[in-house]
């Protein structure tokens, strides 16, 4: 039975971040990095540092942030989750303060619009009946969540973003533009 914590994309409870999960079927990708078992990630919930990017069958799994769990119960422990943002180069961190509270939205950084805009077009311009229309070649973004545990015991869930294309050629023209933030660099602030 696959649930979503435990389908067939995601990696199993324990597996360090970063490491690539084949779909079924997915086919490689030009210009997207082999990661390198040097740079592993280090046995911290606590880490902060961008990791290789996971290949989809149609586009990228990035690890955009971490939840890591408050004391549960009603004991003196208790308390809301904590996150650990990451420090990756393609979407904007994810908490930013809105006028009443905190928002969770997943948003990709000027650089990566500028870069989509120029090859893709705009992200959505008006229909023949001037209601607005989503271009299908901009990519999609939707959050991934998995369970993690930790080498200490400690447990968290990993966020992630789904970058999904309609074409492979877009795909392949993403990764060779953001080879360096898929492998885990951080591109400079935005």
């Amino acid at each position: 039975m696959n649930s979503p914590m435990n389908s067939p994309m995601s990696p199993p409870v324990g597996t360090p971040a970063g490491t690539p999960v084949s779909a079924p079927g997915a086919p490689a990708v030009a210009g997207l990095p082999t990661p390198d078992p040097a740079r592993a990630d280090p046995p911290s919930a606590l880490a902060v540092h961008a990791v290789p990017a996971t290949a989809l069958e149609h586009g990228f799994r990035v690890l955009v942030l971490r939840e890591l769990a408050a004391g549960a119960g009603d004991g003196p422990l208790a308390g809301p989750a904590g996150f650990a943002v990451i420090a990756q180069g393609l979407v904007r961190p994810p908490p930013r303060q809105i006028r009443h509270g905190i928002a969770f939205a997943l948003a990709f950084r000027p650089e990566v619009v500028a870069f989509l805009s120029f090859h893709l077009g705009r992200p959505g311009t008006r229909g023949p009946d001037d209601l607005p229309q989503r271009n299908p070649r901009w990519p999609t973004l939707s959050w991934h969540r998995a369970e993690r545990a930790w080498p200490d015991g400690m447990r968290s869930i990993e966020w992630s973003a789904d970058i999904l294309f309609a074409r492979d050629e877009d795909r392949a023209a993403f990764a060779r533009q953001f080879r360096d933030a898929l492998a885990g660099a951080r591109l400079a602030p935005s």
